[in-house]
C-alpha cells in the first residue's frame, strides 16, 4: 500500500532514516524504501532539503516532548540534563542528529524547503526548557537556558566529528559543575 499522506510518508522516513542513515540515499530510493514515490515526496516536501528539514523539525519537536517526559522522573535539573545527553548520545540516534546538523547548514544559505527552520532553531527548546525548570523548581534565566541548548550542541558536534564520547561527555560534566555553583539569585 502507497502512504500518500504527508504525515505518514514523514513517519515511515523517520523510521527508515533512524535504522539505515538517508546520506546514501537518493529521493528515488528512499521513496522506494518506505512504500511511496519519488513523486509523493517531492509533492509534500519540495525535494531532498525539504524533506531534510521536515524530518529533522519532526525529530525536534518529539525530543522536546523526550525532555519533558524525562523531566517527571528527574531528581534534578544536572540529573534531567544527564538523562537527556544519553538519549541524544545513543547511537541509534546519531543518524538524525546528523541530519539536524546537515539542516543547518542547508538552512543558512536559505536553500529551498528550508523557510522557517532557522525559526524554530532555539526558541522552541528554551520554551520547553522553561517549562522543564519551572517544574523543577530551578532558574530559568533565558541565558542560562540558551547557553546549556548552545553547549549541548556543540558537544553533538564533537561527537559525531570524533566519535568519541568520553571526551564530551566529560567536558558536559564541568559545564553542569560550574553551571551549579551559579548563584541562581542573579
Amino acid at each position: 500500500m502507497t502512504k500518500d499522506s504527508r504525515a505518514d510518508l514523514l513517519d515511515a522516513v523517520i523510521e527508515h532514516v533512524s535504522r539505515h542513515g538517508m546520506s546514501h540515499l537518493s529521493l528515488r530510493e528512499l521513496a522506494t524504501a518506505v512504500g511511496s514515490s519519488h513523486r509523493m515526496l517531492i509533492y509534500h516536501f519540495g525535494g531532498r532539503d525539504g524533506l531534510v528539514a521536515a524530518v529533522v523539525a519532526e525529530v525536534e519537536q518529539r525530543q522536546r516532548q523526550a525532555l519533558v517526559a524525562l523531566a517527571e522522573h528527574a531528581t534534578s535539573p544536572a540529573a534531567l540534563i544527564r538523562a537527556q545527553w544519553a538519549q541524544l548520545c545513543d547511537p541509534a540516534l546519531r543518524p538524525m542528529v546528523a541530519l539536524f546538523f546537515e539542516v543547518l547548514a542547508l538552512a543558512v544559505p536559505g536553500r529551498p524547503g528550508t523557510a522557517g527552520f532557522l525559526d524554530g532553531l532555539t526558541d522552541p527548546w528554551i520554551a520547553a526548557a522553561d517549562e522543564v525548570a519551572h517544574e523543577l523548581g530551578s532558574r530559568n534565566d533565558v541565558v542560562d537556558l540558551r547557553l546549556g541548548i548552545a553547549v549541548t550542541r556543540g558537544l553533538l558536534v564533537d561527537v559525531l566529528a570524533s566519535g568519541d564520547l568520553v571526551g564530551p561527555t566529560a567536558a558536559l560534566e564541568r559545564f553542569l559543575e560550574r553551571w551549579d555553583t551559579v548563584d541562581p539569585s542573579r
